[in-house]
């Protein structure tokens, strides 16, 4: 084709019989479509001698070209799972022009917003989306909400799945580490409760935060208080490392005395076990965020979607020991 005749997205869609939506993920490097398919759309492309356009593919950006990540206050900026998050967004948004900035204020207090949200630390009916809206801000939760844009991890699934690994090696007496108001935390809890409650399963539990230090004093302190279980569910990967130290320097054996599941998949650790987790897809759950993340800025009506997780099994977790501790 010459360059006045050059192929588009429209043309390269109907060749390969997708959608514009399809080609444009495929372009932007997303890891939601098929492998087949993005191999259909990228032969399509090589035969067309389709070039993208940068400069078209920044329209899609708002003025300024800037993604906001709005945390909580005291979530800290090198927390792992931020980390690992922040890399797979900055992997898309980098050769794109897009810029990350990290809002840690108050979004009503900030005299201009960027072009668009990322809202992490999700509450249930989160203030910070209503708001958004109301300046016009395309915002994306990373959590759950009706009538918003979001993505999130299948927390209550995933947390069954950590649970029924340890009902199903005999742990009756069980422990959820990490209950607090985040919205993950309640998911991770109910689906704690549920699979417990199907094994007929004994569940007590502690509140924590997320943290390695908070992890370990929690567990320190329940112990030390008279609490006994063989089982123990964390919120995430961090405090279940917590736990473990606790637990060690308590002189209780894991995994022999009592096992321990965390909740991220975390690929490094302050411990020597390796840990049984429940793995996100993390780099999944950026790319969804910023597909929605363009759908919203196009003004398409909003939806959600809920990024499978897969359990892994490791060092910590084994069958009941023949008594209670």
């Amino acid at each position: 084709m010459t360059p006045a005749t050059r192929a588009t997205i429209d043309d390269i869609a109907r060749a390969a019989g997708v959608s514009k939506g399809t080609v444009s993920r495929v372009l932007n490097g997303h890891s939601t479509v098929a492998e087949r398919t993005r191999q259909r759309v990228q032969a399509v492309m090589a035969q067309l001698d389709y070039t993208p356009d940068p400069a078209a593919r920044h329209l899609s950006w708002r003025t300024g070209r800037t993604l906001g990540l709005s945390l909580d206050r005291d979530d800290p900026l090198l927390h792992p799972y931020q980390v690992l998050f922040r890399r797979a967004l900055e992997s898309q948004t980098a050769p794109q022009g897009v810029q990350l900035v990290d809002l840690r204020a108050d979004l009503t207090r900030m005299a201009r917003l960027p072009s668009a949200v990322l809202v992490l630390h999700a509450l249930d009916g989160d203030p910070r989306l209503e708001y958004l809206k109301a300046q016009g801000v395309p915002a994306v939760l990373i959590g759950h909400q009706p009538g918003a844009f979001w993505v999130a991890p299948d927390d209550v699934g995933g947390a069954r799945l950590a649970t029924q690994q340890l009902t199903a090696a005999g742990h009756r007496q069980l422990v959820y580490l990490g209950s607090g108001p985040s919205q993950v935390a309640q998911d991770r809890e109910y689906g704690c409760r549920d699979a417990a409650r199907a094994a007929g399963a004994t569940l007590h539990t502690i509140p924590s935060d997320f943290s390695v230090l908070g992890g370990y004093r929690a567990v320190r302190r329940a112990w030390e208080g008279g609490l006994r279980f063989t089982g123990l569910f964390a919120q995430s990967d961090e405090s279940a490392a917590g736990a473990v130290a606790a637990l060690d320097d308590l002189g209780v054996r894991v995994p022999e005395d009592v096992s321990v599941v965390g909740f991220d998949g975390l690929p490094e650790l302050p411990i020597p076990l390796t840990l049984t987790t429940v793995a996100q897809d993390i780099p999944r759950i950026a790319a969804t965020a910023l597909t929605l993340v363009q759908e919203a800025i196009a003004g398409r009506p909003p939806r959600g979607e809920f990024i499978p997780v897969q359990l892994i099994p490791g060092a910590t977790t084994a069958p009941v020991p023949g008594g209670m501790p």
